[in-house]
């Protein structure tokens, strides 16, 4: 095996680097966290710079509007975009990493045309709707019932923690398609216009006071059956394609923002006198080799995905299952090192907001305990439980 780089990828660093150091230096300042209408239009702005300069969808086939770019162009893409301190997928990081691979992968010809490029181009944002509200971790208890009318889909049903539903012109959204069916089977996959009639957004207030989150109500919703990604109820199919990059590869720049936010965190210890205690430098070194081998993973699963034609596989649920846990951790450390003192307990922090958030994490895009499950039945092969 080949770890080093070659001519061609040193000079695609290089030039997305020099990219970078004129190009973020002009970027508007962050609206406030409450801004919704700012955040998304900065956000899609950062989405439009990237596709003005080549490098949207980078990793995307090209015949989905990518670049079709090496998994290691990938990769090095990541690393360089977190180490510049560069904006993150932010508002639609549903159409971006969940939703648009999903189509690429998924839909047809005409679906990937009109979906795929406003995507990249940063005109259009999408929302999940997943969860429910009476089916807790078990996806599949889904209740949202779609019923054919004719060419169309009549949608009645409630939705939970739909991200950033309130600024989305579109939902990924799952519906049950034939209530008699086993609860995996008689499942659809579809896109649906937030602003379709009978679609009721409310927001979510959350533990750290932002309103990310948002329940949604669907009274008589109607969408077209031409925008049902799958065949009708093989929705749970498509579904574990979602999940599968959600898990396998939709993390993977946060782990580049953990191992500098663990740097940062060493270098205010230096500075604030908490680095003479031992236990303190061995809990961060023991991070550091966390996140190193994190990475690692990282960099297995997406190489994986590449070569099993795009989607990523089971090993997405080892890496989700393991980086929630230490993100957790780090946030542990990070109000060890900071204190009342240093401002950790300031909502106006970003370090209180991201320990906050990293509360969700073991819950979010799949409990550990569903990990877990995966991981016991699909790589180990050990039988399902009762």
């Amino acid at each position: 095996m080949d770890l080093t780089y070659t001519e061609e990828e040193r000079e695609f660093r290089a030039r997305l680097r020099e990219w970078l150091g004129k190009t973020l230096p002009e970027l508007p300042a962050r609206p406030s966290p409450d801004d919704w209408p700012g955040r998304r239009a900065h956000d899609l702005g950062w989405q439009r710079r990237l596709y003005e300069a080549g490098y949207a969808g980078l990793h995307w086939p090209v015949d989905a509007g990518g670049r079709g770019a090496t998994p290691t162009q990938h990769l090095i893409f990541l690393e360089e975009t977190e180490r510049a301190g560069a904006p993150y997928v932010g508002a639609n990081f549903v159409g971006l990493l969940h939703a648009g691979p999903t189509i690429a992968a998924e839909g047809t010809a005409e679906q990937r045309a009109r979906w795929l490029p406003p995507v990249l181009r940063g005109d259009e944002v999408w929302c999940q709707g997943f969860s429910e509200p009476d089916a807790g971790s078990d996806l599949a208890a889904l209740r949202t019932k779609a019923v054919r009318d004719g060419d169309e889909y009549v949608i009645t049903g409630s939705k939970i923690w739909t991200s950033h539903a309130e600024v989305a012109d579109w939902c990924e959204l799952l519906v049950r398609t034939d209530p008699g069916a086993p609860k995996h089977r008689g499942i659809s996959w579809l896109a649906m216009p937030m602003d379709a009639p009978g679609v009721t957004v409310r927001p979510l207030r959350t533990l750290a006071g932002s309103t990310e989150f948002a329940e949604m109500f669907l009274d008589g919703v109607r969408v077209p059956v031409g925008n049902r990604v799958g065949a009708e109820n093989d929705g749970w199919r498509v579904t574990m394609v979602t999940l599968s990059f959600e898990r396998g590869t939709a993390f993977v720049g946060e782990v580049v923002a953990c191992r500098r936010t663990l740097a940062a965190l060493a270098r205010t210890a230096r500075a604030n006198g908490r680095w003479d205690d031992p236990v303190l430098r061995r809990r961060l070194g023991r991070l550091h080799g966390e996140f190193g081998a994190l990475w690692r993973l990282t960099q297995w699963n997406v190489s994986e995905s590449t070569r099993s034609g795009g989607v990523p596989g089971t090993g997405g649920s080892v890496f989700k299952l393991r980086y929630s846990h230490a993100r957790q951790e780090l946030y542990d450390a990070a109000a060890e090192v900071l204190g009342a003192a240093g401002g950790a307990l300031s909502l106006d922090e970003e370090w209180t907001l991201d320990r906050l958030s990293s509360l969700s994490y073991t819950i979010a895009a799949g409990t550990s305990q569903i990990q877990q499950n995966i991981v016991a039945e699909r790589i180990l092969g050990l039988p399902k439980g009762r």
